[in-house]
């Protein structure tokens, strides 16, 4: 993770979550989420505050929350006590096995990595799918130059070959598409991706 981005989510860590839960519910991902995946152990990549990982409980997911900011883990366990949270930094996942969720969800997190780091984190992502499991990776579009916004979160401008280079040959794309997120409004890219079952 950007280290810039990280050390401004562990200074405002509280505000950062209550923008996030003020937000309209992102009942377009909620729908695409419930379309593509199935029953199963499933990771949310960037918890941030345990918004969605609480709607994957709810909905019948076996679900934890990963985040690289210790603040905005503290945050997630204060508001969803009974919920799973761990520490996890991209590209590596240090402390997630090959092969353990059915379904992992990457939401709006990739952007925020260097774009040298962009590709390894997708390649750990789809790795750390079961043969046959589902992920679902978006990411807030940047035209032009990589750019920092007023709180020093760097929002990284790549080509999405960057990420179509680490699907594996056997996977299969579900959706693929730029969407703008009922949430935040932004203009965001939306991949969901079956991993072969080899």
């Amino acid at each position: 993770m950007d280290k810039k981005t990280l050390a401004a989510y562990d200074d405002a860590a509280a505000s950062f979550a209550d923008d996030w839960l003020g937000q309209p519910a992102p009942d377009d991902m909620y729908r695409l989420l419930s379309q593509y995946f199935r029953p199963g152990p499933t990771a949310d990549i960037g918890c941030g505050a345990g918004r969605d990982v609480a709607w994957l409980a709810a909905n019948g997911f076996d679900a934890c929350g990963y985040d690289a900011s210790e603040g905005l883990l503290s945050e997630a366990r204060m508001r969803y006590p009974k919920l799973r949270f761990d520490i996890a930094r991209l590209p590596e996942l240090a402390n997630i096995a090959p092969g353990t969720f059915e379904n992992v969800l990457c939401e709006t997190v990739v952007m925020h990595l260097d774009p040298e780091r962009i590709g390894p984190a997708v390649r750990r992502l789809r790795d750390i799918l079961k043969p046959g499991g589902t992920l679902y990776l978006s990411w807030r579009v940047t035209e032009g130059e990589s750019e920092r916004d007023k709180r020093g979160r760097l929002y990284s401008a790549f080509d999405k070959r960057l990420v179509m280079r680490e699907i594996g040959a056997g996977d299969t794309v579900l959706l693929d598409r730029e969407d703008v997120s009922a949430s935040s409004g932004k203009v965001i890219h939306r991949l969901v991706v079956k991993r072969s079952d080899r």
